[in-house]
């Protein structure tokens, strides 16, 4: 890709994450393009579809989050390493209001959104069973139910009072109360 086009690419990113931040589903491509400072053919050339845009985005905000874990699985205190890491899958959920953009995808690019799912599934979990050695757990705790958990909290925080800035980590501590 060519440098002016890569450019491109990434304001239109930046300026969809923040659209989708501000709006939700309510968002249009046009709105993204103008925030951008591209034209919409610029745009529609990237993302021909909104979906094709909430898909790029959560991609890259999952190799990031899931890159973040790898690293966590060297940190010395295997259980803060998880807890650190849950709070930004926490973080990653609410960002976008994070399940409307989830149902806008999960029609036409459900296996874009699976293999995303996937790999935070497989990076949770090996931040988890790594935490449960450590604490001497012979009883696993399954990480869909943690993941299910914490998506949970992710929600219940961002329908909550807007000026209650410490609810996601109030929730986030309640959640992994039972963790190692």
């Amino acid at each position: 890709m060519r440098s002016d086009a890569r450019q491109n690419r990434e304001r239109v990113l930046a300026a969809a994450r923040a659209e989708f931040a501000a709006h939700g589903g309510q968002v249009s491509l046009n709105a993204v393009a103008r925030r951008a400072g591209v034209g919409p053919g610029t745009l529609y050339r990237h993302f021909p579809t909104l979906p094709d845009l909430l898909v790029a985005i959560v991609r890259d905000d999952v190799d990031a989050l899931c890159a973040h874990g790898r690293e966590l699985l060297g940190d010395p205190s295997p259980g803060a390493a998880l807890r650190s890491w849950l709070r930004e899958l926490a973080a990653h959920a609410t960002a976008m209001r994070g399940l409307v953009a989830t149902e806008l995808l999960a029609a036409e690019h459900g296996t874009a959104l699976t293999d995303c799912h996937t790999a935070i599934e497989e990076t949770g979990g090996a931040l988890l069973a790594r935490a449960e050695r450590a604490a001497g757990r012979t009883e696993p705790i399954p990480i869909t139910d943690v993941l299910i958990a914490v998506s949970a909290m992710a929600w219940a925080s961002e329908h909550g009072p807007p000026d209650d800035e410490g609810r996601l980590d109030r929730l986030l501590a309640l959640v992994t109360a039972g963790l190692p």
